[in-house]
């Protein structure tokens, strides 16, 4: 596997590799992580079943439509492909260290820039791609609150459901979710897509992203994602705001989009989140 991996670096950089250096790295809950190196060069691989090698390309996707912004910090994709047995996916390795306030203030003016940077007139993606283990569904539609009514939270319900977990009547909820942003129809902008505190880290004092579920949607959604599983410092939405000002609204529509996130993490973890996502969705459907 490992002669196969260093051989499709190798083709991918141009320059002999042979790995003499592997460590095991942790940090992720679906896939296994490495570093790799042959004394000069250092690359992060990600490992998982061959039958989930679609995940690994629709992160490539998302990390090189990232990259192609020009805004924000990605690590640049390498290769990806199967062995007999095993998918991988190769990043140029970074290390990571802390960061100062002026950095999330950047990271913050970034991220605004990368949602001004690219647009669509419809909501979605070329393809399908993956939220953690969760196929993320994204044909293309020109209303954003049937969008996300149906491609977000109905979707993640009926997940749900198929494991007999029910939260209500689907329809209605999809029903209730498209009268709460009946009326907001944002910029179809470039999003991270899954953008909590574990997908962002800083190196050299400068803002890194990775792990995206990137489509084109409400900026909004990334800036909601960065307040559900710890807020990220106050100097960030500073910073984003200085680019470009959040529309009024916004604290409204937030918890209807980490309702999303939340009904994913059932999904992938079940009980410990279902309380949460329940109350969240009653709140929602009856304000």
């Amino acid at each position: 596997m490992w002669q196969v991996i260093a051989h499709q670096i190798a083709e991918a950089t141009g320059k002999d590799f042979i790995i003499c250096e592997k460590k095991p790295l942790s940090g992720g809950d679906i896939h296994q992580a490495f570093r790799i190196s042959d004394g000069r060069h250092s690359y992060f691989v990600k490992l998982n079943d061959k039958e989930r090698v679609d995940m690994f390309r629709g992160e490539w996707n998302g990390l090189d439509h990232l990259r192609r912004s020009q805004t924000v910090t990605i690590p640049r994709p390498i290769c990806s492909g199967t062995t007999a047995a095993t998918s991988f996916l190769v990043l140029e390795y970074l290390s990571f260290g802390d960061a100062e306030e002026e950095d999330w203030y950047m990271f913050g003016r970034q991220l605004a820039q990368l949602h001004q940077s690219q647009h669509q007139p419809m909501y979605g993606w070329d393809e399908d791609n993956f939220l953690g283990l969760s196929v993320q569904p994204n044909s293309w539609h020109k209303k954003w609150a049937m969008f996300f009514a149906e491609q977000r939270i109905g979707w993640q319900l009926k997940l749900l459901e198929e494991k007999n977990i029910r939260l209500g009547a689907i329809e209605e909820i999809i029903g209730g979710i498209k009268l709460h942003l009946i009326h907001h129809q944002p910029r179809a902008s470039l999003l991270h897509g899954d953008l909590w505190r574990g997908n962002v880290a800083f190196c050299d004092h400068v803002g890194v992203v990775f792990d995206p579920a990137s489509y084109f949607g409400d900026r909004e959604t990334d800036i909601a994602m960065t307040e559900l599983f710890g807020q990220f410092p106050q100097v960030f939405y500073q910073g984003y705001n200085r680019v470009w000002p959040l529309e009024a609204g916004y604290r409204e529509r937030r918890d209807i989009y980490n309702l999303y996130h939340l009904l994913n993490h059932v999904n992938h973890f079940g009980e410990p989140y279902l309380a949460q996502a329940k109350e969240s969705l009653y709140r929602i459907i009856a304000s």
